[in-house]
């Protein structure tokens, strides 16, 4: 039994062989492996630094829009009031004969300027959710390309919509 070597006590070739075998594979994963592995942290790195990049780009425009949207509205309402104010000092300076024409004119102006600043204000809400649509599907599309990346997930997305379809289809 003293001359069985020890399955605790590996012997010097075999320690030997290891420490070769392992040196070998570390040197293919130094030269190949660990290069690449850095290569592709670092693309992901830009790429998530980019994707924010534009996310804070999207948040700046909007924020203009919005504000564009705000001094358009004030700019119209200040409009209404000055046609207000000409319209109260146009009946004023009218003769009595000549009133009843003047509240004619002075309503449709109002009227006129009530749909001017309607308009306004939808082609400026119009504009402005065109653009976060656009903005959305861009961010989106992103978004799902990424999660989508692999035929699995694609899998499941596929399995998770059609099953909101027909609990929906079954509840109407």
């Amino acid at each position: 039994m003293e001359n069985l070597p020890s399955i605790l006590t590996p012997d010097l070739g075999l320690l030997f062989w290891m420490l070769l075998a392992f040196l070998v594979v570390f040197g293919v994963l130094a030269k190949f492996g660990f290069p690449a592995i850095i290569n592709m942290v670092e693309e992901r790195k830009k790429y998530i630094d980019e994707s924010l990049r534009k996310a804070h780009e999207a948040s700046e425009r909007l924020e203009n829009i919005k504000q564009e949207g705000e001094s358009m509205l004030k700019e119209a309402r200040e409009k209404q009031a000055q046609i207000m104010k000409e319209a109260a000092g146009t009946r004023d300076a009218i003769v009595e004969n000549a009133q009843e024409k003047a509240r004619e004119e002075s309503a449709r102006l109002l009227s006129d300027a009530k749909r001017q600043i309607e308009s306004e204000k939808q082609n400026a809400i119009r504009d402005i959710r065109m653009q976060v649509a656009e903005l959305s599907v861009q961010i989106a599309e992103k978004i799902l390309r990424e999660k989508l990346s692999s035929d699995d997930k694609q899998m499941d997305m596929v399995d998770r919509l059609l099953d909101e379809v027909s609990v929906k289809k079954n509840k109407d």
